[in-house]
């Protein structure tokens, strides 16, 4: 196996796990804010309006797994579960992006990813002899 395919299943578990362990801590949050909360990071794709190398920037730093622990610390050292539950989700975001294949973003491009290219036309597994 590739490192790459390390990688996706290492995000896959981390998803999961943070998925479970976030509905273990009952934020009591309603469905619907599960689903804002998870679709959070990818806010920072509004940074592409800024070109592609500070778009690469923004989307990066908000896909980091350090933002979700963080988080997760903050939360757990002012007893707040409301920020642990985030913290998780955002783990479970970035996580499960990562089990896609959505990888972190290159300067080149949103569709070039340290995971291989991503998108319409991007031949994935051609490049890692898998087509």
């Amino acid at each position: 196996m590739s490192a790459e395919d390390w990688q996706k299943i290492e995000g896959g578990i981390i998803a999961a796990t943070a998925l479970v362990i976030a509905f273990m801590a009952g934020a009591g949050w309603p469905w619907w804010m599960w689903l804002v909360v998870l679709a959070l990071p990818d806010l920072s794709m509004a940074g592409y309006l800024l070109g592609p190398r500070r778009g690469a920037a923004l989307y990066n730093l908000f896909h980091l797994y350090a933002v979700g622990m963080v988080l997760v610390l903050l939360g757990m050292m002012t007893g707040q579960v409301g920020l642990i539950t985030l913290g998780l989700l955002w783990l479970a975001h970035v996580g499960g992006d990562r089990g896609f294949g959505f990888g972190l973003k290159q300067q080149s491009g949103f569709g070039d990813t340290h995971l291989g290219p991503i998108g319409r036309g991007s031949e994935k597994g051609r490049d890692h002899g898998q087509g």
